[in-house]
């Protein structure tokens, strides 16, 4: 069975992505089990980080590597917190505080749209020309406070509109069918599956 790095040290994320892949002939190890430490990601878009973080896992452990990268953009704050979502308030990475800080920037704002954005990349290898790129989008909208403790990030405060609740409200195998993640996710199992079938 290949062994394939995911490439996060998110838990949140780690507990979404697992699940979602385990139909592939694939060994899903993060990349902590390696002891490997964060990429930089100083990219401006999720593509380019996403890739920055596979390659990164690609080069120190010499397995492909899965990466994702996602954030939140909100069309009242220009797509802020975008591709510094996990660090909008600060870099010690408070789902608090950033959660916090894009109620205090709405505080006044009627418009509350918003999206997540999810960007998944396949990399055979480090100097892969053609990996494998999928992105998800989930749409919704910001809540004035807090609803519910499920989930991980801003989920508390994203309405999901066809729902009727917050994210951190939705049953975690609702959420990941539904969310930016559960899309760019299936597209890739999809893609990664007709990889192997064809090897």
């Amino acid at each position: 069975m290949q062994q394939v790095v995911l490439a996060s040290s998110n838990l949140g994320k780690i507990r979404e992505i697992k699940p979602l892949l385990s139909d592939l002939p694939l060994q899903i190890i993060p990349q902590s089990h390696f002891n490997l430490t964060d990429a930089i990601e100083d990219a401006t878009t999720f593509v380019e980080n996403a890739l920055i973080k596979a390659r990164h896992a690609c080069q120190h452990t010499r397995l492909p590597a899965i990466a994702d990268d996602s954030g939140l953009a909100i069309a009242a704050l220009n797509g802020a917190p975008g591709i510094i979502t996990a660090r909008y308030a600060g870099a010690a990475r408070s789902d608090k505080a950033n959660i916090d800080k894009v109620l205090a920037k709405l505080a006044d704002e009627s418009k509350r749209q918003a999206e997540f954005h999810s960007v998944m990349v396949y990399m055979e290898h480090a100097e892969d020309p053609c990996p494998i790129i999928c992105h998800g989008r989930w749409s919704g909208s910001i809540l004035y406070q807090r609803q519910g403790t499920g989930g991980f990030g801003y989920d508390p405060i994203f309405w999901v509109p066809t729902h009727q609740c917050s994210a951190a409200e939705l049953p975690a195998e609702i959420k990941q069918k539904i969310s930016h993640r559960g899309h760019a996710l299936t597209d890739l199992v999809n893609a990664l599956k007709k990889k192997y079938s064809n090897n």
